[in-house]
């Protein structure tokens, strides 16, 4: 079975609690013996693949597959259009070279609920979503890329993977993907 979860913030991407106060996913009535299939930050939120079946790790996650994946982005400042464009063209991460990835300002920007707790808010600093799309996900990677190009993530949503969107899936709740939802994941 494959699932797709709408991972809410303060959430962790694994079943068990690590001693900090983010809910792990036993919280959410997942079925029995399902695993995530990669990672969102606790702090991250939205699509989140969950599988009993191991050969969906290997599709997703190695690289050499190079699923793309979709993240709407709440930076600080309003970004130029070189600013996108540096990041489009990679950016240096902890030593190493971002590969290329596409960006833009999403427009009209996305009208999405608040976040509990909400993000901070400073009235003489100006805040956008922008939208990036990875076919890589090293820890951490979109908010450091969003940091290199002065422009901190306040807020980080990931509403595709592959063809499959997040859609109208409510935060928290999860839902069985359909045989034909699984083409949209594996492209196939």
């Amino acid at each position: 079975m494959l699932l797709a979860f709408n991972k809410p913030y303060g959430v962790l991407s694994q079943f068990t609690s690590d001693g900090s106060p983010n809910l792990p996913l036993a919280e959410f009535g997942l079925p029995k013996k399902v695993y995530s299939i990669g990672r969102l930050d606790a702090d991250s939120e939205g699509l989140l693949l969950l599988s009993d079946e191991p050969e969906w790790n290997a599709r997703l996650l190695e690289p050499r597959h190079a699923h793309e994946r979709e993240y709407w982005v709440q930076v600080e400042c309003i970004p130029t259009a070189e600013a996108l464009s540096e990041l489009s063209g990679g950016v240096m991460i902890q030593g190493r070279k971002t590969l290329p990835c596409r960006t833009w300002m999403l427009d009209p920007q996305p009208q999405i609920p608040m976040r509990e707790p909400p993000i901070r808010f400073r009235k003489s600093v100006p805040d956008c979503w922008i939208g990036i799309q990875l076919i890589e996900g090293k820890n951490r990677q979109v908010r450091r890329m969003t940091a290199a190009i002065g422009h901190p993530t306040l807020r980080l949503l990931r509403v595709r993977i592959g063809r499959l969107l997040l859609g109208d899936l409510p935060a928290g709740k999860w839902k069985l993907l359909s045989p034909t939802e699984r083409e949209l994941v594996s492209g196939h």
